[in-house]
């Protein structure tokens, strides 16, 4: 099960009192905690993988370093991974020359993300599908999304189940991935969330210190924890910890494995009348119909924590009963605002609230 697989317990939260800083920018930003030049917290913000990056260190003499490291792994990551350039390893696996189920060679860090990709899709019953390339481009999701026009034209969506996840074997020792010709992938769903864990694990081994990888709101923490736990914000919309959040939002503590938060409110865009998200049912092709605009979910792993929360928005209705089946912590916002907490989330007072 999503929280209950890995090493660790299932992600633990508390509530906590706001705070944090504002950085942004392509480049990373500092800011500082305690003295960092003594060995305390220290951060850092930039742009990478279409998305805002966050790196947290307790000691912040590494931080530097820990940012090059970081930035390395993520170049890699998107080298290996992107739906979105035409060079990237994944890209490949769509060459119009393959056909039949011709088994094609791929490198490990590929078929990690793969094998990621397929134990989400089992341990969410297909709610998470990695086979929904083909949709997610005929839905307008074709390049970065900072690229994609905000409005549009209307596009006839054909309502069908994707491939199927069951269709892909992966011989992760071997390096083999076979899948039928015409399949395309999308590891979007699962590679950030996966890239965050990876990259928390070794900066903390490297660097011996505390870690916060913050992937686009998908953290995985790693090392020593600070005094009171991880302090994160979970909101409706991606956004910096100085700035104020839109929507209902508030301040947690987490003290191990890692938390994600899905939502149909950041990424959108419209066609003809019809408001497109980027959150797939794979059983219509189509986007899930909204019934929780948010979720945030903690669990053993970040990859975890995503899963179950992307899943969740698929299941609309039955997501949180789902979820505390499962065991794991999670806040859902429903359509109206509406803040619903299941399996030991912590209980929101209307002062703890974020404006």
């Amino acid at each position: 099960m999503p929280g209950r697989a890995g090493s660790g317990p299932p992600g633990r939260v508390s509530r906590r009192q706001a705070s944090g800083t504002k950085a942004s920018g392509d480049q990373p930003s500092r800011a500082e905690f305690g003295g960092a030049q003594d060995g305390g917290a220290a951060c850092a913000d930039w742009s990478a993988l279409g998305t805002q990056i966050r790196l947290v260190v307790t000691d912040g003499r590494v931080l530097d370093a820990a940012c090059r490291d970081l930035a390395a792994q993520l170049a890699d990551v998107d080298a290996a991974c992107s739906r979105f350039r035409p060079d990237s390893e994944l890209a490949a696996l769509d060459d119009p020359r393959r056909t039949g189920d011709a088994a094609a060679v791929i490198s490990p860090l590929l078929a990690e993300a793969i094998e990621v990709a397929l134990r989400a899709a089992e341990l969410t019953d297909g709610a998470v599908d990695p086979t929904v390339g083909a949709a997610m481009t005929a839905a307008g999701y074709d390049r970065d999304f900072a690229l994609v026009q905000p409005a549009g034209p209307p596009v006839r969506l054909t309502v069908r189940a994707v491939p199927g996840w069951q269709q892909l074997e992966l011989d992760r020792a071997a390096g083999l991935l076979t899948m039928p010709a015409g399949i395309r992938l999308d590891l979007g769903a699962t590679a950030k969330a996966w890239a965050a864990d990876r990259a928390a694990a070794r900066l903390a081994d490297r660097f011996g210190c505390g870690v916060l990888v913050s992937l686009g709101g998908d953290i995985a923490i790693a090392g020593q924890v600070p005094a009171g736990g991880w302090r994160v914000r979970v909101q409706d919309t991606c956004g910096h910890p100085g700035d104020a959040p839109e929507g209902p939002a508030a301040v947690v503590s987490i003290s191990a494995g890692g938390l994600a938060t899905s939502s149909v409110t950041a990424r959108r865009w419209r066609r003809g009348g019809d408001v497109l998200h980027h959150i797939l049912d794979p059983q219509t092709g189509t986007p899930a119909r909204p019934f929780w605009r948010t979720v945030s979910v903690a669990a053993a792993t970040c990859a975890d924590a995503n899963a179950a929360s992307t899943a969740a928005i698929i299941k609309g209705a039955g997501a949180a009963a789902w979820l505390g089946r499962l065991g794991l912590p999670a806040r859902l916002v429903d359509t109206a605002g509406g803040v619903h907490a299941v399996a030991g989330w912590p209980a929101e007072k209307q002062a703890d609230r974020q404006p």
